[in-house]
């Protein structure tokens, strides 16, 4: 086994095709499955499934990106130790976030001080950002509870209540405070499962006797809100996420005092003190003090 073997197989793992492969690495497409194929003789394995233009990892496959992606990741941690400087003029640093909203006061301030640095941000579910983290798919994550593991190192971001919302012509859009008897007799629009507001809010009406069941399930907080506009039901969100938005109003929600919505930023601890991570990390504990 070769590292251009397994750089090989990485590679187009992550890119989903022999081609884009090629082009990441700057190779030609048979230089590449001519490497993944001696890789896959060598142990006579089959690492992907191929089907015209189709490249489908098998189990084993699957397992062994697991490990190039530590690997990988590895590498290119001591690239950035190596080559310091160059990391925070150049590097690329990637956000999972269930509200990017969170992160608003941090992003200006980072790319003050490292303008160089490129940032994407992509929006999941605490299912999801915990995914992407173990997977190294992502660099950092937002949530809203910080895991129950050593895995991972944290900042807490903010805290705040859960509450509902409706439309403005909707008819609770004038109650001063709602009581979840009251939202069980209305179509409730939720989140997709996996999310932690979800999860309280479910939580905190069981305990009170009482179910909530959803008319209505979206995927991503920017679906139930524009559902909601819409006049379809009641939403539910972090006092701190709800923003600005003349089509809505919120409304409290009676038996949701003692749950907070503890908004933090976490990653890895294997990765805490890689140059980038380290310097979101500084930047978000700034912003978080008083």
């Amino acid at each position: 086994m070769r590292y251009v073997q397994l750089r090989a197989f990485h590679n187009v793992a992550i890119c989903g095709g022999f081609s884009r492969a090629a082009e990441e690495l700057r190779l030609t497409q048979p230089a590449i499955s001519d490497q993944v194929r001696k890789l896959e003789e060598e142990y006579d394995v089959l690492l992907f499934n191929r089907h015209k233009k189709q490249v489908i990892l098998t189990p084993t496959g699957e397992r062994l990106l697991e490990i190039t992606r530590r690997l990988f990741d590895n590498e290119q941690q001591a690239l950035d130790l190596l080559s310091e400087t160059r990391a925070l003029r150049s590097g690329t640093l990637r956000i999972v976030a269930d509200a990017a909203h969170h992160l608003l006061n941090i992003l200006g301030t980072f790319r003050q001080r490292y303008p160089g640095v490129r940032i994407t941000v992509r929006a999941g579910n605490t299912e999801t950002i915990i995914e992407s983290l173990y997977r190294y798919e992502a660099d950092l994550g937002v949530i809203g509870s910080v895991p129950e593991t050593r895995d991972f190192e944290h900042v807490h971001l903010s805290s705040a209540p859960i509450i509902a919302f409706v439309a403005l012509h909707h008819p609770l859009a004038g109650e001063k405070v709602l009581t979840f008897d009251q939202l069980a007799r209305h179509p409730l629009v939720f989140r997709e499962r996996g999310s932690r507001t979800r999860a309280k809010l479910e939580e905190a009406a069981s305990a009170a006797g009482t179910r909530l069941h959803p008319a209505i399930e979206a995927e991503g907080r920017e679906a139930v809100r524009e559902i909601v506009a819409s006049g379809a039901g009641v939403g539910f969100v972090s006092a701190a996420e709800f923003g600005e938005d003349a089509r809505l109003v919120a409304i409290p929600v009676a038996g949701t005092e003692g749950v907070r919505m503890d908004e933090a930023l976490i990653c890895l601890r294997e990765r805490r003190n890689g140059k980038l991570v380290h310097a979101f990390f500084e930047v978000a504990g700034e912003a978080a003090r008083p």
